[in-house]
């Protein structure tokens, strides 16, 4: 027995190995192996073989040429501000709402059989739903494109933070209890530390959500922001002010991913999760 557990187990720790001592550029360069395929693909089948017109889908150049100009104008940096500012207020205070709702619900059963069934009754209606009722409540200002942007952020965070909190070992909150912690301190100490890793989760799946709320506002009643210019050179039959409105939220989104997982690893340094 103790043979064939230690031939089974030599393949895989000398394929892990072997995967360590990649060098560095290698491991660098993979990320982009993926966007430069498709940045070909692009090049290839709207200047090569021109399976597309400029008017269904633009060549790189004619998109850097329209990107340019809007910058140059001062339009594209107006949209810019306009949507992160939106995205950060409503992000802050969907995930901050969530994140304090979830804390009640895992910690009281009479809370979770209050306020669980109609919070995820909401969950499923669709963004574009709230939409005109949140324009006939709040106006065409800036409110209710914070307000859904806020809605959007706010169920990731919630559903993931309660199912965290509700998954910590019951062993740690009777230590915790045993060390004289209770309520506020309990949750501060030893509930919140321990579903961290669901919380932090469901803040980037909150600010992917916020990304996509976004647009939905910024589609309807909106005079400036990503979403606006989207829906901008659409009616204007510009696909190349299309392109560079979707690839900017692209990037917009992959960066202030990027970033919360940056933060999501130095909090969890203490994991000793699985990585391949």
């Amino acid at each position: 027995m103790s043979g064939e557990g230690t031939e089974t187990a030599g393949p895989v720790l000398g394929w892990g190995s072997a995967t360590a001592r990649r060098p560095p550029s290698l491991r660098w360069v993979e990320p982009f192996v993926l966007p430069a395929v498709l940045l070909g693909a692009w090049v290839a089948t709207t200047s090569v073989v021109r399976l597309f017109s400029p008017s269904q889908l633009p060549g790189p150049r004619l998109v850097l040429g329209t990107l340019g100009e809007l910058v140059a104008s001062g339009e594209l940096q107006r949209h810019l501000a306009a949507s992160v500012g939106r995205v950060a207020l409503g992000f802050g205070t969907g995930a901050l709402l969530g994140a304090a709702l979830a804390t009640l619900v895992g910690l009281s059963r009479r809370a979770e059989r209050l306020l669980e069934p109609t919070l995820q009754a909401l969950r499923a209606i669709p963004s574009l739903a709230w939409v005109p009722f949140l324009l006939l409540w709040l106006g065409i200002g800036e409110l209710p494109k914070v307000v859904l942007v806020a809605i959007g952020a706010f169920f990731p965070v919630y559903v993931n933070a309660a199912a965290g909190i509700r998954g910590v070992d019951r062993r740690l909150v009777e230590v915790g209890r045993l060390h004289g912690l209770c309520g506020a301190r309990l949750a501060r100490r030893i509930v919140l530390p321990a579903a961290s890793p669901a919380l932090l989760t469901g803040l980037r799946l909150g600010l992917n959500q916020a990304w996509l709320f976004l647009v939905a506002a910024e589609l309807i009643a909106a005079s400036r922001g990503l979403g606006f210019l989207l829906l901008d050179g659409q009616n204007s039959t510009r696909a190349d002010v299309m392109v560079v409105a979707i690839a900017l939220l692209a990037l917009l989104g992959k960066l202030t991913d990027q970033g919360l997982r940056g933060v999501e690893r130095r909090l969890l340094g203490w994991s000793d999760g699985f990585r391949a």
